[in-house]
């Protein structure tokens, strides 16, 4: 017997947003740093994604930096009434592979600014921090973050790598409707905050939800691809969708072929069985 699974899912109670979206990290060059190789197939990445049916896309002022916000500006703006982007701020660019923190209120105003401008909205739909700054006191990021709602730049506020201590202590200052965390099939190190967020109706938004590394959960990818005539990344991404409702995918890509791909997860049906040998994979208990 297959189980189901919601399709959607109910964003700060007014947004309704098909669980399965797009994350622009990788429309740019290699270490993340840079224009793309192909900013031509990138376009249509943005716009094949959103013919596909997705309604979330999710960036970053340091994605390039700046690169993917000005990509998914020219390729879509002006947006679908029912597309959702979702930007973050808080990390430094110094160059390839290097993401320096700093949630310092200074910072956090330029590039949310900045943002605006990118991605040519009046408006953020939905605002994170990027990363909790160890030498900035979190109470200052979040009043920062709190400010910039009531001044109407952010509609929706979230948080990025962070434990249940943390998101209580953020709830003090404003409504978090999602974390994102490191999060995959074989990797479950924040499996209490994802329970923490599918309690409160939080958005959970694995990154690196393909996780990978792991020969013998390989294995039993494989072995439940194969009964669905489905690559191992489809199934890793089908797990997510299966194993909670408030989980958002934003699988990433520069090929629309390898989008399509991924768009198909919606399609894959898990049986019990498939879940209940997909459960063995957890290596981070």
């Amino acid at each position: 017997m297959a189980n189901t699974f919601e399709k959607t899912f109910s964003l700060g109670g007014d947004y309704t947003i098909n669980r399965l979206g797009y994350g622009a990290m990788r429309i740019t060059g290699q270490g993340i740093w840079g224009p793309p190789k192909d900013k031509a197939e990138c376009i249509r990445v943005l716009k094949r994604a959103v013919e596909l049916g997705v309604n979330f896309i999710d960036t970053a002022d340091s994605y390039g930096p700046n690169v993917s916000e000005e990509l998914i500006a020219e390729a879509l703006a002006p947006y679908p009434a029912d597309l959702i982007i979702g930007t973050k701020g808080g990390l430094l660019r110094t160059g390839p592979n290097e993401w320096p923190v700093d949630a310092s209120p200074e910072h956090l105003s330029e590039v949310l600014e900045g943002s605006l401008k990118r991605l040519k909205l009046d408006r953020i739909d939905l605002y994170q921090l990027h990363r909790i700054d160890p030498k900035v006191p979190a109470e200052k990021s979040f009043e920062f973050l709190q400010k910039a709602q009531q001044q109407g730049k952010i509609k929706h506020i979230g948080l990025s790598e962070v434990s249940v201590a943390d998101i209580k202590k953020a709830q003090q200052f404003f409504e978090v409707v999602s974390v994102q965390n490191m999060y995959s099939v074989d990797n479950r190190k924040w499996e209490a905050e994802l329970q923490y967020t599918k309690e409160h109706h939080i958005a959970f938004i694995p990154w690196f939800p393909l996780g990978g590394g792991n020969v013998q959960g390989e294995q039993i990818l494989q072995r439940v691809a194969d009964r669905h005539q489905a690559t191992i990344h489809q199934v890793a991404l089908s797990w997510l969708l299966h194993h909670s409702p408030n989980i958002l995918l934003i699988p990433g890509t520069s090929s629309v072929e390898h989008l399509e791909e991924n768009m198909k997860t919606a399609d894959i049906a898990l049986t019990a069985a498939d879940m209940q040998e997909l459960e063995a994979l957890n290596v981070a208990k």
